[in-house]
């Protein structure tokens, strides 16, 4: 049985900064998706196609925490740097993701790439909060580098184009990250009229956006920067791109678990994001120059 599409949200239309580097729609929680309704993502950021410009400043987000989630940054175009407060720090470029647990709190910074940065061009990508489960909010934070050569790839048929898999598994094919719940992350490339199908547990929830592109998904058109939201009936998701695509096809197993957040802080209690803010003040999360 195909999933029910419950809702499709439309390109919201005024994107807004975060920093001075990231130009971004928000459609986790901003387009009237609770994140209790589409756990365990919190949060999704797209930032579409811009140029910036050539910049001798590094364009991005200073030193800031983080606690009891994930983060992961995925790049179309453009390249993005990191560091954070337990030593890592990496460069992604297209088709790489980042994926950063902050667990029991870390301080982080991330920015366009400098030679990136000085020469300008076009930048694109997608940032993903994804919470973890309550026993997993104060393992210590670490820092996985995908790189876009060791994805889980799944060549379509006549020249249809390509599935890159991030996490979980699509058709058999698994992906390099190392999740703490049940999720699944899948970055379709369709030429034109190319079509492709899976099939996702009917629990979990799920959701597409149309990163480039538009299609039809399940028997609905989806334009290009729309965010389609499936009830959680069903199992298979069938797209055909009517014109060349890409899309970024999420769903996870619900957490069921409170959510409260405050900020960077996403944990279950008040008491929770309290402690949160005193081990902040008090330095636990190590140290960070911006």
């Amino acid at each position: 049985m195909k999933k029910l599409i419950e809702k499709i949200v439309a390109n919201p239309g005024r994107p807004h900064m975060v920093g001075d580097g990231f130009r971004v729609f928000n459609y986790i929680p901003g387009a009237g998706i609770p994140q209790e309704r589409i756990s365990p993502f919190l949060m999704l950021d797209f930032n579409p196609e811009y140029d910036f410009g050539p910049s001798a400043h590094l364009r991005g987000v200073g030193v800031h925490p983080h606690k009891g989630f994930e983060t992961v940054t995925i790049a179309y175009k453009g390249s993005v740097a990191h560091h954070d407060s337990t030593g890592s720090s990496g460069i992604i470029n297209a088709g790489d993701v980042q994926w950063m647990t902050a667990g029991n709190g870390i301080l982080h910074k991330e920015y366009h790439e400098e030679a990136f940065s000085k020469k300008g061009g076009p930048f694109e990508m997608v940032q993903l909060w994804v919470n973890l489960p309550k026993k997993d909010k104060s393992t210590t934070p670490h820092y996985q580098e995908l790189a876009a050569a060791g994805m889980g790839k799944v060549e379509l048929p006549d020249n249809g184009g390509v599935v890159n898999v991030i996490a979980g598994n699509f058709n058999g094919v698994a992906g390099p990250a190392e999740t703490y719940s049940a999720v699944n992350l899948f970055d379709i490339k369709l030429n034109a009229g190319a079509s492709v199908s899976t099939n996702i547990p009917s629990g979990h929830n799920t959701a597409l956006l149309v990163v480039n592109g538009s299609i039809e998904v399940n028997g609905e058109i989806a334009t290009e920067h729309s965010f389609v939201l499936f009830e959680n009936q069903g199992e298979e998701v069938s797209i055909k791109a009517n014109q060349q695509s890409v899309v970024l096809l999420l769903s996870g197993e619900p957490l069921n678990e409170p959510i409260v957040s405050y900020g960077p802080f996403v944990m279950n209690t008040e008491a929770e994001i309290k402690q949160a803010i005193l081990d902040f003040n008090m330095g636990k999360f190590g140290v960070l120059e911006d």
